[in-house]
């Protein structure tokens, strides 16, 4: 393939900055820029060894270093070179802008890691959990963004695939030569075959709810009626003050929104306009975006002081009724939580309860399903299973089989097998350029 190029790391100032180069002929291009320190030669170069040097460019030269990682062991399966040069903005510019010069063309968004794929190097879901692990903002996300890179989520998705390969394998030769007798000694009892690996999908899918909180975040809704201090818990949980907070009812008149992490998971904690009849019009608009807010809301907390209750309409949320202000007033029976925003009491027990509404899974190995591009697949497969274990003593085994193959065909779209160029584009638009 052509010559690639890209600056691998974050633009601007730093202490180095790294120019990378996949395809046929980075070496030799690498020698026209780069005069190695001492006698060796650039196309003398020892694989995956650092050499110091100058990197020669138009109008300045830098003294930095050269790798050579050669084909097939590196990380896109073609040769590739990387400079490690000084880490300012108009120095890595200009050694990129060198290697366009000397016939390398502009990579595009995770071409490399495209690359990566195409050569074998690593599986579409495996290029998934690396872009998962780079864009985390969670140790949640990054924990599941490394099990999908190293395949952990999908074990239960290749053994199925190699299973169902093996069937229709055996299927295909039972139709052909049915005077061998493969339907007997190995497509006997073809659903009691099929069941366990409808089970292991049906697992994997169990663990969807938790980990698209995982991947998307938890959004949760402050409510209540105004003055109940949700504003004032929306700075204590955050530990900062984002929300204005005044003993005037209606400050609050706009949804205001701020991020923590708990147990890993990010909660997307939104405080919204005071709940109240009488209203003026400006109010009543922050009113309106509060209804939307807890309509939409995974996690809806109820904040009160003990005065009168109005709690909204929730069905599709979690409902927490917290009592506030516990410094000042005595709490009622009745509240999952109570607290003082001001003093901090009950914090602790009210994260802990957030971080127990979101689903949990039970899968031993921690497994989880964060993609919805992953659910909708095994989603498919599931049902083309059903189907052909309810008609594998209905009917024919070539008409079961086509169930079999269609199972077979979802879960591909998982590894990579059967995905076609919508998918791959698809994943690989995650990525940056130069990864």
């Amino acid at each position: 393939m052509e010559v690639i190029s890209a600056i691998s790391t974050a633009r601007g100032t730093g202490g180095v900055a790294i120019i990378r180069l996949s395809g046929d002929g980075s070496l030799g291009l690498a020698a026209r820029m780069f005069t190695p320190h001492g006698k060796t030669r650039v196309n003398d170069f020892e694989p995956y060894k650092m050499y110091t040097g100058n990197i020669i460019c138009d109008g300045f030269t830098d003294y930095g270093l050269c790798v050579y990682f050669k084909a097939p062991r590196s990380f896109t399966g073609e040769d590739v070179v990387e400079f490690h040069c000084h880490g300012g903005a108009r120095i890595a510019e200009g050694v990129l802008k060198k290697t366009f010069v000397l016939g390398a063309r502009p990579a595009v968004g995770g071409e490399f890691t495209r690359r990566a794929f195409l050569n074998g190097k690593l599986s579409l879901a495996s290029a998934e959990g690396l872009a998962d692990m780079i864009n985390a903002q969670s140790f949640a996300q990054l924990k599941a963004g490394n099990q999908l890179y190293l395949k952990k989520p999908l074990a239960a998705v290749e053994r199925a695939q190699s299973q169902l390969k093996f069937i229709l394998a055996s299927i295909a030769a039972d139709c052909d030569y049915p005077e061998e007798g493969v339907a007997e000694s190995e497509i006997g009892n073809l659903a009691e075959k099929l069941q366990p690996l409808l089970n292991d999908i049906n697992s994997l899918i169990a663990t969807y709810p938790r980990g698209k909180c995982i991947k998307n975040g938890v959004s949760v809704a402050l409510c209540g009626k105004p003055n109940v201090g949700k504003s004032s818990l929306l700075n204590a949980l955050l530990g900062y003050d984002r929300a204005i907070v005044s003993d005037e009812a209606g400050t609050t008149r706009d949804a205001v929104e701020g991020k923590i992490e708990i147990g890993g998971i990010i909660f997307d904690i939104t405080d919204t306009a005071g709940l109240r009849e009488g209203a003026g019009a400006v109010e009543n608009q922050g009113i309106r975006i509060a209804k939307n807010v807890i309509a939409g809301a995974d996690i809806v907390v109820y904040v009160t002081d003990g005065g009168g209750e109005e709690i909204p309409d929730c069905p599709n949320a979690r409902l927490l009724r917290v009592f506030n202000k516990a410094d000042i007033y005595e709490a009622p029976e009745g509240y999952d939580a109570v607290i003082s925003a001001v003093s901090g009491y009950g914090l602790e027990n009210l994260k802990n309860l957030l971080l127990s509404s979101v689903p949990s899974y039970s899968a031993s190995d921690g497994a989880v399903i964060c993609e919805e591009r992953h659910m909708n697949a095994l989603s498919k497969a599931a049902e083309y299973l059903r189907s052909a274990i309810d008609g594998a003593d209905k009917f024919p085994l070539d008409i079961v089989a086509l169930d079999i193959n269609a199972a077979w065909q979802a879960l591909g779209e998982i590894t990579g097998e059967t995905a076609n160029e919508s998918i791959i584009d698809e994943v690989f638009s995650k990525f940056c350029v130069g990864k």
